[in-house]
């Protein structure tokens, strides 16, 4: 894999996680009951703030932890066989994503459980300071982790492919682009956009981000199994 490849397939990678919901219904869920109590804005930015930060810092944790048990397991040296499981398991994703992320309902009620939703709910509702935001943030991400698991899959792989020097920067750019539309909710509600509207364009769009999210699995998968399993099963056998 060259070191431009690795860098578009992070960027991909990041751009599917980004797609993802739970982290964005939760830090709206947050938001708006800060407003409804009638907290200032700068506690409402304060204790968004807290949830983001708390929402990268897990992904940077699982990001990291995959690429150092494949380090440890493989070095670089990465066999067609985990390329496979990799590009297989982002194809079922891909499916899941088709059919079970979004609920049969009006709104943007998610794949989890009502039982898992009423206690994220909950705990939103409960959220009074930073540091429980921040813990509240690395909740969202391990809630869905179901999914998350796949791009931050590929995203491990292709950042242990890259030389020691360049390894952070990959992170770096993962992670970055994996939180772009966590950020771009957090600085709309830190500007005062209203969450209404925010919610409306979430509900009316949530069926084209489920399709885009579920497409994008597929494609990453698929290119996966042709440049890392065909392409090098074909030049094992001495093909070109």
């Amino acid at each position: 894999m060259t070191y431009f490849e690795a860098f578009a397939v992070l960027i991909f990678a990041g751009l599917i996680h980004a797609s993802f919901q739970l982290s964005i219904s939760m830090l709206t869920l947050l938001s708006g009951h800060a407003i409804g109590g009638k907290a200032s804005q700068a506690r409402v930015t304060r204790l968004t703030g807290g949830f983001v930060v708390g929402a990268i810092t897990m992904t940077t944790l699982i990001v990291s932890f995959l690429t150092y048990v494949l380090i440890t397991l493989a070095g670089k040296n990465f066999s067609p066989l985990l390329w496979a499981t990799a590009s297989g398991f982002s194809i079922g994703l891909s499916v899941a994503v088709w059919i079970f992320y979004y609920r049969r309902e009006r709104g943007t009620a998610l794949w989890i459980p009502r039982s898992l939703a009423r206690y994220l709910s909950n705990r939103t509702k409960a959220t009074k300071e930073s540091a429980e935001a921040f813990g509240l943030g690395l909740s969202s991400i391990a809630s869905e982790s179901l999914f998350i698991i796949g791009p931050s899959s590929i995203a491990a792989l292709s950042i242990a492919t890259l030389p020691r020097s360049l390894q952070l920067f990959g992170l770096v750019t993962y992670v970055v682009v994996a939180s772009f539309s966590l950020i771009l909710v957090y600085m709309l509600v830190g500007s005062g956009h209203r969450l209404s509207r925010i919610q409306k364009w979430r509900e009316t769009n949530k069926r084209f981000l489920q399709f885009i999210a579920g497409s994008a699995l597929a494609v990453l998968g698929f290119y996966i199994y042709v440049n890392h399993v065909i392409v090098a099963t074909i030049i094992s056998r001495g093909g070109v």
